[in-house]
């Protein structure tokens, strides 16, 4: 007996509409999305999704922390789950598509798989995980990593946002109470499977459709603190001087060129700098800056870290400072499955999609999971190459081509 089921939003362009259905869940003035965990425009467009998936005929359900859950269950009763979605939260006055587009692809693509051949052999969950961006509170992957068991409530304790509200707090009033909480571990996923915009321009500049990736980038970030002497800038000689913002400028110039030479995909960023006294007629000070290195092989991000930091502190002593390096934050790399990978590859070409492998240079859930089940993560392309702003933009054609290549890889894994 064919299966019944509501229709809305299975149609070929329909992606869309409901990327701009999601969007209203804190639309802001200029076009971009706010809609940071548990705030009231989250908890509409969790329930929102929710309300979705019943009409589908999905088995929905949170788990402790707010991660929603769209279910198939699988006629092999005994089979692990294939998991498949993205994180619904976003950055302040953030884009459309970042984490949104993976959830309704997931849906569109387990919807008409129902559709066209009713329930699975292994069970598939939809899966809009609650938070990833770190956006609210000074945490990333609150949802994927209480999955995994890297997080629990002990995590959060003492963490506020900038209002000033804590964590368990804002957590309890969107209705999930820490009380009550008990541990969303999940020992039953087979394999995880997540689409997302590419947030660059490499798909586009090489007119690609897809983006298979092969590995997520490891990320280390640190804070350099240099300290010269401040000084009179008109009576103070330049061969006296401990010039702390001289020192940094070719801190800052030494690790640019280093980066260019090591490794072509390698990347370092000086993203924030801060100056003392930073006054125009007075030699500085006090100089600190950040450093955030990315990298998807380990050894390299050692290497690099090796030699420039041994140079800092040649230019530190050679003009008499002090020199203060502070690291917090180190994320591995990590790699996609492979035999994911070639299905995928394969698939593509059956269906003529023109792919190409890429490392990802963002942090995405995907990375959370690979460390615990084989896991694939495919991208499309992003106009211009613009993230994380309101002129984030795909164009449905390609949303369409990802949401068609995610459906086959679904139907692989679960059929």
């Amino acid at each position: 007996m064919a299966i019944q089921v509501n229709k809305q939003f299975l149609d070929k362009g329909q992606v869309g509409a409901m990327i701009e259905w999601l969007a209203s869940f804190g639309q802001t003035e200029k076009g971009g999305v706010t809609r940071l965990l548990y705030s009231p425009a989250w908890q509409k467009a969790q329930q929102a999704l929710k309300e979705k998936m019943d009409q589908m005929k999905f088995q929905t359900y949170y788990d402790s922390v707010g991660n929603l859950f769209g279910r198939l269950p699988g006629t092999e009763p005994d089979e692990k789950t294939i998991l498949t979605g993205s994180h619904i939260d976003t950055v302040i006055e953030g884009g459309k598509y970042d984490g949104a587009y993976g959830i309704i692809a997931s849906f569109i693509a387990v919807s008409r798989l129902f559709e066209a051949y009713g329930y699975p052999k292994k069970t598939i969950e939809v899966v809009s995980l609650c938070e990833e961006e770190g956006s609210r509170f000074p945490l990333t992957f609150w949802g994927s990593r209480n999955m995994s068991g890297a997080y629990s409530l002990d995590r959060i304790k003492d963490i506020n946002d900038a209002d000033g509200i804590d964590f368990l707090h804002a957590m309890k009033s969107a209705g999930f109470d820490p009380g009550q909480y008990i541990t969303p571990v999940r020992d039953d996923i087979d394999r995880f499977v997540e689409i997302h915009i590419e947030q660059g321009m490499v798909l586009e500049k090489n007119q690609n459709q897809v983006g298979i990736v092969s590995h997520i980038v490891g990320q280390r970030r640190y804070t350099i603190q240099v300290l010269g002497e401040s000084n009179h800038a008109g009576t103070t000689p330049m061969h006296y001087r401990k010039d702390a913002v001289t020192a940094v400028s070719h801190m800052i110039s030494y690790l640019t060129e280093k980066t260019k030479e090591m490794d072509k995909g390698l990347v370092a960023t000086v993203g924030s700098l801060k100056v003392k006294p930073n006054v125009a007629n007075v030699v500085a000070g006090e100089v600190e800056f950040s450093l955030d290195i990315r990298h998807h092989e380990e050894s390299v991000i050692d290497q690099y870290c090796g030699e420039i930091f041994a140079e800092f502190a040649r230019a530190a002593t050679r003009q008499g400072m002090e020199l203060f390096i502070s690291q917090w934050m180190d994320v591995k790399p990590v790699k996609m499955d492979e035999q994911m990978g070639a299905w995928t590859r394969e698939l593509a070409e059956k269906k003529n999609i023109r792919y190409q492998d890429m490392i990802s240079g963002a942090g995405h859930d995907a990375q959370v999971f690979g460390d615990v089940c084989p896991t694939c993560l495919l991208f499309v392309p992003s106009q211009k190459g613009i993230s994380h702003s309101p002129s984030e933009y795909t164009c449905p054609e390609d949303l369409e081509v990802g949401i068609d290549l995610l459906t086959e890889v679904l139907y692989k894994l679960a059929y």
